[in-house]
């Protein structure tokens, strides 16, 4: 139960929902059990002679008193009154009263229910944003290991889940304990001996419904995880459609998809049929226990002991079935919160995932960039596997310096560290001689822009692509940016212009417009510091060139960091860093390096039949 206290703290404060859910449900569970009581005065007075005790008994009406048994003797007192007068008039008040019974019951069970919908929305909504939250803080090595199905399922699947469990969970504990002692209050009213019966026989029941829900949380979990799995299947189909096909991929992907849709049923087949087991095992007994009493307590009217009447034993029976319903209800929530552990516990471990990166307490704001970024002795490592050995670099304002290397060497990396991304395991990332760990992350982030070879546009306007995080912004900053960019044509060309919606990763656009579009959302920025990785690499030579008019446009009077495989886009970097096996190797300026004997850079450039 510490996994479900812990996740209904997220429905805090519990006061405004469940104190009036359970004032509602105590005068509901009054009236449903006032209900079936009022089955013995009826049938009495249908099939029982005027008793004349009773007659006597009741021919006045009783002094106040607060206490149920004058609140009866009223009661009886009006239907005698009726009955010794006008018979039909206490058949008609009766049954009126049983229909406001009725009525108030189902009218304090929804206000009840509305009190209970508040508190599962309420925790839904806040599960979903701490879990939203914390998959935007978490370090972006995180996202290298997960799967993105996984993380989708436990923010829709699994919330589901604890949202349904949450309702059975304040229903067990603040509804249904107290309709059972309603009832049972009612049952010992009208014959002691036969509830006592009943609560003898009823354990029976227990015993096999617990074995029905014992294995129930483990099959909970394979279905999310396998969900999980195929969450991640189709979003990855989705987005390599083209490969895909091009490859004749398809029927693999269809196989593999199968197999994992067949765990996926075969689990959940498993699953529902313990949690159908468990209602129906329970409902069953119910009926055997029903059917003992039936044995018992007619032997009890037949042979006139304890008293017991034919309308007593009647509504009896009624009152006892209605205990069916709030016990079947009970051994649903348990299969529920079984189920509901597993989604519980998964949800739980991300959100106790530790965010490895994050601001000191007494972190400093960085208001400008002034002088310069020093790498100064970095190394850094993941999940122990070096990536980057004793760099040192710098960086002065307003220069450009590009790294180069083949793939995998750790070019991107030194790009993260900068924004903090990721951290050094050794030595120190400066940002005007301070540390960058120093500086508060929205701080530092501010003075940069990064465009990247993988571009990254959302579904939505032109206009919210350009001016990301900054809903303020006017259409005269967007076209300026734009212009900068060289896409303003084009996006004048489009059906809405700056309105247009570029739909999924700008799906309805060409490569070299969306980098432009990214090139704007750069430029709109304003940035002190730019980071461009392999910007123009994916695109053919004509969108290169429209892009590298951009970048050089963007770039001009801005400290740069340039990654690139075509050497060149940065003949004009102030200084080429070379990087081989996490290190770097050689270093200076396109033409000394390209004179220079057994130059890695020369050869570099030879391959790619470039000209000095």
């Amino acid at each position: 139960m510490k996994i479900y206290k812990r996740l209904m703290a997220y429905a805090k404060p519990y006061g405004k929902f469940v104190i009036p859910f359970f004032i509602f449900t105590l005068i509901g569970v009054f009236f449903n059990v006032f209900q079936f009581a009022l089955i013995i005065p009826l049938l009495n007075f249908l099939f029982d002679p005027i008793n004349t005790a009773d007659a006597a008994k009741y021919a006045s009406v009783p002094d106040f008193q607060l206490s149920p048994a004058y609140f009866k003797d009223v009661f009886y007192h009006q239907i005698y009154h009726f009955k010794t007068t006008k018979p039909i008039h206490a058949l008609y008040f009766m049954a009126g009263t049983i229909v406001v019974a009725v009525i108030l019951t189902n009218l304090f069970r929804f206000l009840a229910q509305q009190c209970l919908l508040k508190a599962r929305t309420l925790l839904v909504k806040r599960l979903r944003e701490a879990l939203f939250a914390k998959i935007n803080h978490l370090h972006l090595g995180y996202f290298t290991k997960e799967h993105k199905g996984d993380l989708l399922s436990r923010l829709n699947g699994d919330v589901y889940a604890i949202e349904s469990v949450a309702g059975s969970s304040i229903e067990v504990v603040f509804k249904e304990p107290y309709v059972f002692i309603g009832y049972f209050i009612a049952l010992f009213a009208i014959s002691l001996k036969l509830t006592l019966f009943t609560l003898i026989i009823i354990p029976i029941s227990a015993v096999g419904i617990a074995a029905v829900t014992k294995k129930l949380k483990k099959e909970a979990q394979d279905v999310q995880s396998s969900m999980g799995r195929m969450l991640t299947i189709m979003d990855e189909t989705l987005l390599g459609m083209r490969i895909l096909r091009s490859f004749n991929a398809t029927d693999f992907v269809l196989k593999r998809f199968s197999r994992e849709n067949d765990f996926y049923r075969q689990a959940s087949l498993e699953s529902f049929k313990r949690r159908e087991l468990a209602p129906a095992f329970s409902e069953a007994s119910g009926v055997f226990i029903v059917a003992c009493i039936l044995v018992y307590g007619g032997s009890l009217v037949l042979t006139s002991q304890n008293n017991l009447q034919a309308g007593s034993f009647i509504a009896f029976i009624a009152i006892f079935s209605q205990v069916i319903r709030p016990a079947k209800a009970i051994v649903v929530a348990l299969t529920n919160i079984q189920q509901g552990q597993a989604a519980g516990e998964r949800i739980l471990e991300l959100l106790d995932k530790p965010i490895d990166i994050e601001d000191k307490p007494d972190a400093r704001v960085l208001e400008s960039f002034q002088r310069d970024i020093v790498f100064d002795h970095v190394s850094f490592q993941y999940e122990d596997k070096p990536v980057l050995k004793n760099i040192n670099f710098r960086i002065a304002k307003g220069r450009k310096i590009a790294l180069v290397g083949p793939s995998g060497v750790g070019k991107s990396t030194i790009a993260d560290l900068i924004p903090r991304f990721y951290e050094a395991t050794q030595g120190s990332v400066k940002l005007d001689g301070i540390d960058v760990k120093e500086y508060t992350m929205e701080s530092l982030r501010k003075q940069m822009s990064f465009v990247t070879q993988e571009i990254i546009l959302f579904h939505d306007t032109i206009f919210n692509n350009i001016a990301l995080g900054k809903p303020d912004a006017s259409l005269d900053e967007v076209i300026e940016a734009a212009k900068v960019a060289n896409a303003h044509n084009f996006i004048m060309d489009t059906e809405d212009g700056y309105n247009t919606v570029i739909g999924d990763r700008g799906i309805r656009l060409s490569g070299g417009q969306r980098q432009r579009l990214s090139i704007a959302r750069a430029v709109f920025k304003k940035p002190s510091i730019l980071i461009l990785d392999e910007a123009t690499s994916a695109l053919d030579i004509e969108s290169e060139k429209s892009v590298q008019e951009a970048l050089n446009n963007l770039m001009e009077g801005r400290t740069t960091l340039v990654i690139a495989h075509r050497l060149s886009t940065i003949k004009e970097a102030d200084e080429i860093l070379i990087m081989e096996g996490g290190m770097i190797i050689e270093r200076g300026n396109h033409y000394d390096l390209i004179n220079s004997e057994d130059s890695v850079y020369k050869r570099l450039n030879m391959m790619q039949e470039l000209v000095p």
